[in-house]
């Protein structure tokens, strides 16, 4: 794949081109009268809008997200960089008027020129991700020597566990890992991650890593809330209360309105305005400056889906956490408003999805300096948010389960043997001891380590109290048959068997007195009595 961050400035100016032989070639041209004075080969503002919204909407790099005032503004464009002139030629100000005053175009060709970028520079600007020694101090000499080959002495001590050897060996237990280095870690996985997600050599030229807070990054992936909704410690920087209570307002309509507020017809209409003014006159896009080409080069993936929200996913981690607040706040609400079929309508002109990208589209991604296209751009980038804002401001999955699992990789203590360069990231064997041993003896003490535990698990069942007799009995026979040796050598006689269950005295049956009865027994019979 071609590098697109790299590129990404050629495609736009490619698509600036294009969309001026489009405008160029298509544009109808004839005769109009001015002032009693004819001027050929010209037409109206009015007319160039017409044409130019038509092409934009059937334009498959814009789409028909595109509104008559930003072909207005596109016209403005063209008319400042002397795309087109009025019919005097004059150019260079962005007053062209939508109306029927006369514009032709230039005999001068309005084509610019694709820049030739520098080479990409071979080293990558991402921090390096803290290995195993980073943590300690040691000394690098000027020169480096290099290793020598490898002879049979030391294969045969990097590999004596094959051989039947265990070598020495000795354990290194790392030092502990600081909330600075669990930050510089963070920072470095996700640029490499978004580095790998675009498919570029080097985010040189498109992003100032120097620029970026690790802190951030970690604040934005741990502070949240459990909508995911960051939380700020300084509440100072979160919107004003009344901004958060209109757009609550607004959000969960007609069930989010307070009752003590006035409803007249229009209210919702106020309300949104509130909210919009408050967006519109940030100093700083959501997105910030710096990071706008960042931004701006993920367009070129919108066609591949799943690559666009994993990208935007990471992006959105490199925003301060205000901005990042501020950037879901306002997407949930553009959601909930676009699906809410009880909302009475915002505007009586255009619909709820098209009034919202209108509305906010420069509030979230613009420029420091004035760029062409820049309000389109935004308008493409801004859609493809709500059509994914369920995704696209998670925390990447796959990114954080990576970074968990080097962190717990630093963590764990690491073997290294003498004479072998093994790496913590090498497992490490099943028995490690301090001193060479020959392969009998290392027979002897695991039959030995293994028979003492046997051993230790039948006296505790022979010294269990609580255990009944029967279930003693038979564990004891499980243990016999499975262990039969160790079994004759702790019960070597029947008699040492048997005076673990001593002989209980015989049980004396109660003798039962019965009274011998000389005549069987009689029911008893009422006997009748008659009185005088």
């Amino acid at each position: 794949m071609i590098e697109l961050l790299a590129k990404y400035a050629e495609v736009m100016r490619a698509k600036w081109n294009e969309t001026i032989k489009l405008f160029r070639g298509g544009m109808p041209v004839r005769r109009h009268w001015a002032h009693f004075r004819s001027y050929d080969h010209s037409f109206t503002g009015a007319e160039a809008v017409d044409f130019l919204h038509d092409l934009l909407r059937q334009n498959q790099n814009f789409g028909p997200e595109v509104t008559r005032i930003q072909t207005l503004q596109l016209l403005r464009k063209f008319l400042k960089n002397h795309v087109i002139e009025d019919v005097k030629g004059r150019f260079g100000k962005e007053d062209f008027e939508d109306n029927g005053h006369l514009y032709r175009f230039p005999p001068k060709s309005p084509l610019k020129p694709v820049p030739v970028r520098p080479p990409v520079r071979d080293h990558i600007s991402v921090p390096r991700i803290p290995h195993w020694d980073d943590y300690e101090e040691i000394s690098v000499p000027e020169k480096i020597p290099m290793k020598p080959l490898m002879n049979s002495e030391s294969w045969n001590k990097r590999h004596s566990i094959a051989i039947g050897e265990v070598p020495e060996c000795r354990l290194i237990r790392r030092r502990e890992i600081t909330p600075k280095h669990v930050d510089q870690i963070w920072k470095s996985m996700t640029l490499t991650h978004l580095q790998t997600v675009l498919g570029l050599q080097s985010l040189d030229g498109v992003l100032d890593a120097k620029l970026l807070s690790s802190k951030h990054i970690v604040h934005n992936v741990f502070g949240v809330n459990k909508q995911g909704i960051v939380v700020l410690k300084n509440k100072t920087e979160d919107l004003p209360h009344w901004v958060l209570s209109a757009m609550k307002c607004l959000a969960n309509w007609p069930n989010g309105s307070d009752a003590r507020q006035p409803m007249y017809p229009g209210f919702e209409r106020d309300v949104f305005r509130t909210v919009a003014e408050h967006f519109q006159r940030l100093k700083e896009p959501l997105l910030t400056f710096h990071l706008y080409e960042i931004f701006v080069s993920i367009l070129g993936l919108l066609q591949r889906q799943s690559v666009a929200v994993e990208a935007l996913q990471v992006c959105f981690l490199l925003l301060p956490p205000a901005n990042r607040r501020k950037l879901q706040l306002l997407m949930r609400l553009i959601a909930k408003v676009c699906a809410n079929r009880s909302l009475p309508p915002l505007n009586d002109t255009i619909g709820a999805r098209t009034l919202m990208v209108q509305t906010f589209s420069r509030c979230i991604l613009g420029s420091a300096d004035e760029v062409d296209l820049d309000e389109l751009l935004a308008t493409k980038l801004v859609t493809f948010m709500i059509d994914n804002h369920d995704s696209v401001l998670k925390v990447p999955s796959n990114l954080r389960k990576s970074v968990e699992e080097h962190l717990s990789h630093l963590r764990r203590a690491q073997i290294k043997y003498a004479g072998a360069d093994t790496d913590a990231s090498m497992a490490s064997p099943p028995h490690s001891f301090c001193r060479q041993i020959s392969r009998e003896e290392f027979e002897q003490q695991r039959v030995s380590g293994s028979q003492g535990a046997i051993v230790e698990l039948l006296e505790s069942i022979i010294q269990d109290k609580i255990m009944s007799i029967k279930d003693k009995k038979k564990k004891l026979k499980q243990f016999q048959r499975s262990h039969p040796d160790i079994y004759r050598r702790r019960f070597p006689t029947a008699e040492s068997e048997a005076a673990l269950f001593p002989e209980r005295p015989p049980r004396l049956k109660p003798q039962l007195m019965f009274l011998t009865l000389k005549k069987p027994f009689q029911p008893f019979q009422r006997s009748w009595s008659f009185r005088a």
